[in-house]
């Protein structure tokens, strides 16, 4: 079963569980799957729709990060919801510890050495980890190790 029909079964099993917040978390998902399926033109694979949840995984937090320090606690309580209902659908990710190893094998890989070939280091890095770490960690953790 693909990444969609998932989506589609666990919007069926919320429907009938009445589990509204769920139901409704799981509908905005998949609008902003078929928008981009619209723009293709085709449907998306997996690979894409793992993209798209962790696009929106990745908004949720900054709007998070936003609300908490705006002390609008209710909304943060949503946002918090709904990054756990998403991040159920993404790959589970790796720790600061393994992103650390990754780092320093594609360092070595590319020879880099200053903070002037950080890009070069994330142009082979990032294809290792997407999906599986968050872009900010992973860029600070290069720039950590190229000092």
């Amino acid at each position: 079963m693909n990444l969609s029909e998932r989506l589609n079964d666990d919007m069926k099993q919320a429907m009938k569980a009445q589990e509204k917040f769920k139901l409704t978390t799981i509908r905005m998902v998949r609008a902003s799957i078929k928008n981009q399926e619209i723009e293709l033109k085709r449907p998306l694979e997996d690979a894409e729709v793992l993209d798209i949840l962790s696009r929106e995984v990745k908004q949720r937090k900054d709007s998070l990060q936003e609300f908490e320090k705006a002390g609008r606690d209710d909304l943060a309580k949503d946002l918090a919801a709904e990054i756990e209902i998403i991040s159920a659908y993404l790959p589970t990710q790796l720790t600061e510890e393994e992103i650390k190893v990754i780092v320093q094998q594609t360092i070595q890989e590319t020879g880099a050495s200053s903070k002037a070939e950080m890009g070069k280091v994330m142009t082979a890095l990032m294809p290792k980890v997407k999906g599986l770490a968050d872009g900010k960690l992973v860029n600070s953790l290069v720039q950590q190790f190229l000092q």
